[in-house]
């Protein structure tokens, strides 16, 4: 009987884990529209979206085995998560103004007309045209040597502050429920099951939304990617304040 409810628990973590990924598109977009813009391919726009995801589930365990440690009540850990919820969504929407904001400048500062396409290393490349007299076309690899926006900026970081900021209100009271047995192998189990879910199904919808957007040509919309995605971010972000997603 004991293996029998450990089992069920385990496949509720991991169900519950999908799930609340599946219908939080703050958990996958983000890093979507910040790979397609910043023309990085998608292993680095997976490697961005497992460091986020990592923090953002290990920092409710870590929360979540205080509580069940030190005998803090159910309700009082998710008062805590809620908290954390309203900073990260807030922090989302102001980072996705600002972002959205500079991509505006950028789009300003760009005049030319560019061309997007995906070459067969995952890599997006982009191509400037020049339109003026006899229509010259000029290869560019803009900002590196590779054609990609580095690392090196806020960005990354900012969204993975979010991200450890933001709960995983669902985990913890599967953390009390596994904490009932009185066996720390099934609390174990149950962070393992949902961790590994959530960061399955992030990377999987990633992927997927990533190589469709690589088939997307923007057109003259290109040099506005910046601003759009400033957009779709402080959109998930209100959809995380307003509306619980």
């Amino acid at each position: 009987m004991a293996n029998s409810g450990s089992n069920v628990l385990l496949l509720t973590a991991v169900a519950v884990g999908f799930i609340h990924t599946l219908v939080g598109p703050d958990h996958y977009l983000p890093f979507i529209v910040i790979g397609r813009a910043r023309r990085w391919g998608l292993g680095r726009t997976s490697l961005l979206t497992f460091v986020c995801g990592l923090g953002h589930v290990l920092s409710s365990i870590v929360i979540g085995l205080v509580g069940v440690a030190g005998g803090v009540a159910l309700a009082r850990i998710q008062g805590w998560e809620a908290a954390r919820g309203s900073w990260a969504s807030w922090m989302m929407i102001v980072f996705g103004v600002v972002y959205g904001g500079w991509g505006v400048w950028v789009a300003y500062r760009r005049g030319d007309h560019r061309h997007t396409h995906l070459h067969p290393d995952g890599m997006l490349h982009v191509h400037p045209h020049d339109h003026g007299p006899g229509h010259v076309s000029v290869h560019s690899h803009g900002h590196g040597k590779d054609g990609r926006i580095p690392w090196k900026g806020l960005t990354p970081w900012i969204l993975f502050l979010v991200f450890v900021l933001g709960p995983c209100e669902p985990m913890i009271p599967l953390f009390f429920a596994s904490a009932m047995s009185g066996s720390w192998r099934e609390v174990i189990l149950v962070a393992a099951g949902y961790s590994f879910a959530t960061l399955i199904a992030m990377h999987a919808i990633v992927a997927i939304l990533w190589l469709g957007l690589t088939k997307l040509d923007l057109g003259p919309m290109e040099r506005w990617s910046h601003a759009l995605a400033g957009g779709v971010i402080a959109l998930s972000g209100i959809g995380m304040a307003f509306l619980g997603l």
